[in-house]
């Protein structure tokens, strides 16, 4: 069950705190790449099914606002590039736009909601597809799906390929994937398959450094098709899915 809270309830303080956090993800919102995998040619010449992110979105990765979360801030990175497209191609709540949350706001949230206790704000915790589900829910009004891949090429090439085409298909928007094994968080923006086994196009928020233009971060595998079948098989895998309303046209 998800626990909704005004987002006047948030712990940090002030309203002057709150728009200094969105001030600070607008500007640098700016700057950062946006549908990172345009252009990118298909991983098959003969696909039985491809599957695909429809809508613009913007690419977060480690350190892209300044802050140097390396080593634990691939889940919020993943959050913000999904919250990215709910603000380009989902109605607001309550006809209010907002931003993507920041590190802080989503620690706070999770706080304030009661997932977390009071020392988790401010620390270096990681996060994974449950608690994306919860902060897309508070900030977006956006509930999420959540779908556990137990461990094993067959479940993956079945169960995790099936959910995920047919979520690109009805809802067109990014989907988080991390496991326990494999506990660093993905963005999945696409899947394509053939007889023989599927891909997935990923989006890798671990890249640190300056920013990079599209065409690089495709060529440094930073945004790739990747085979299922590369995927650690001894690994759980959770899929976080917004089940969204699109915009009127």
């Amino acid at each position: 069950m998800f626990v909704k809270m005004d987002k006047r309830d948030l712990a940090s303080g002030s309203e002057e705190g709150i728009a200094a956090e969105e001030r600070k993800i607008m500007k640098n919102i700016t700057t950062l790449s946006k549908n990172v995998h345009a252009g990118l040619p298909p991983p098959l010449s003969d696909p039985v099914r491809c599957s695909l992110i429809r809508g613009d979105y913007f690419y977060f990765n480690y350190g892209c606002d300044g802050q140097d979360d390396r080593g634990w801030g691939c889940g919020y990175r993943t959050i913000q590039t999904m919250a990215s497209w709910l603000c380009h191609n989902c109605t607001p709540p309550k006809g209010q736009h907002r931003s993507p949350p920041s590190l802080s706001e989503i620690q706070q949230a999770l706080v304030s909601m009661g997932d977390k206790p009071g020392s988790f704000s401010g620390s270096r915790e990681w996060i994974g597809t449950f608690e994306a589900s919860l902060v897309l829910d508070y900030f977006y009004d956006v509930p999420c799906k959540l779908v556990h891949i137990r461990g094993g090429g067959a479940e993956l090439e079945h169960v995790a390929v099936e959910e995920l085409h047919k979520h690109f298909q009805k809802h067109g928007c990014p989907v988080m994937m991390g496991g326990d094994r494999d506990n660093s968080s993905k963005g999945i923006v696409g899947v394509c398959t053939e007889d023989k086994g599927s891909h997935l196009l990923i989006i890798d928020p671990h890249y640190y450094g300056c920013q990079l233009e599209m065409e690089e971060l495709q060529r440094r595998g930073w945004v790739a098709w990747k085979r299922v079948s590369s995927l650690d098989q001894s690994s759980f895998y959770n899929l976080c899915m917004p089940q969204t309303v699109k915009k009127e046209s």
